[in-house]
């Protein structure tokens, strides 16, 4: 975003110490880091943020869009209908060649 250098920080330094003096400069320096930081921080804190809401959007569009084709189901749906019609299918190939079944023995022992 900035691209600030090595030659454009030491220009800033030796304005700040013409002008707050070398007593106060080590303070300024100190309170100039320490806002930077909560600067970052906060930078931080909002990307994250951002970046959770945007997961979670596409979260609930994939979510959307597997509720609307929903596979499984249409797997479970054609397999079921295969299974019907080889049983069908099964069922009459049986019956055409089907020979009546001999009466169980009643064997006693």
């Amino acid at each position: 975003m900035f691209d600030v250098g090595f030659l454009e920080l030491v220009v800033i330094g030796v304005v700040a110490l013409l002008v707050v003096g070398p007593e106060r400069l080590p303070k300024l320096a100190r309170t100039a880091g320490m806002w930077v930081g909560r600067g970052r921080k906060f930078i931080n804190s909002v990307k994250a943020d951002i970046d959770r809401e945007m997961k979670a959007d596409e979260l609930r569009q994939i979510l959307a869009k597997q509720k609307q084709s929903n596979p499984l189901h249409e797997i479970v749906e054609d397999t079921k209908k295969s299974f019907d019609e080889i049983k069908s299918e099964t069922a009459s190939a049986v019956g055409a060649n089907k020979k009546p079944a001999p009466p169980p023995e009643d064997r006693h022992e």
